[in-house]
């Protein structure tokens, strides 16, 4: 019975530019497989501290003493982002004597439009990287097993009797680079479209919470105004 060849003698025994084609798909799954993992745990401690904040937002806290506690501190991610932008803006141009009421809220809707820009930009942090190896991966691989295959029919043109053993080894490593390529690409997609999903969410959620946050202060501005 002849002895089956292993995929590590497929791939030690394929052409040079078939190895660097497989080296390059192995560290592309592997930068893939970091990057997955990395925004996984990030977009649920997002997901995690919007749902905190709201419930503290709107648990009757007064906003100027939170706005207090959240401007003093460093570091702040998300949600509370977009609330001590828009609350700081606020505040400054409430502070300006004959501040129209109509003119601080479209200071306020402009910061605030600028910092969930701002974190959406940091929510999705890698996800063009997977979109790019779920897309080119598989193509990197065809290439790899065109190559290989190639150099498998050239080598026929030197032999005197050409068999289906003395193909096979050629034909079976080039493809190698193919389930390399979809190896790597799959995870990618699938992280890809998950995670833009998440983002999608939290975003809206975001933008939601702006015009929440508009409304109140529109009427804390009008009253402001009617009163002076």
């Amino acid at each position: 019975m002849p002895e089956q060849i292993s995929i590590f003698e497929l791939i030690a025994n394929a052409s040079l530019l078939v190895q660097v084609v497989m080296a390059v798909l192995v560290l592309a799954s592997v930068a893939s497989w970091m990057m997955i993992f990395q925004r996984w745990l990030f977009l649920r401690r997002a997901l995690i501290e919007l749902d905190s904040f709201e419930d503290h937002f709107w648990s009757g806290i007064d906003l100027r003493k939170f706005f207090s506690e959240l401007d003093g501190e460093d570091g702040l991610n998300g949600i509370e982002n977009v609330f001590v932008a828009g609350f700081r803006e606020f505040t400054r141009l409430s502070e300006q004597s004959g501040a129209d009421a109509d003119a601080i809220m479209q200071g306020v809707q402009r910061a605030m439009r600028v910092a969930v820009t701002r974190e959406e930009a940091r929510l999705e942090t890698h996800l063009p990287f997977l979109a790019t190896v779920g897309s080119t991966s598989p193509y990197v691989g065809l290439f790899g097993t065109v190559w290989g295959i190639m150099n498998s029919f050239r080598s026929l043109a030197n032999m005197s009797q050409a068999t289906l053993a003395s193909v096979a080894p050629g034909i079976s490593e080039a493809l190698v680079a193919t389930a390399m390529g979809l190896f790597a690409a799959i995870p990618a997609v699938i992280g890809y479209n998950r995670f833009s999903a998440k983002v999608e969410v939290l975003t809206k959620r975001y933008e939601a919470f702006s015009d929440e946050l508009t409304t109140i202060l529109h009427r804390a501005a009008h009253s402001r105004s009617g009163g002076g």
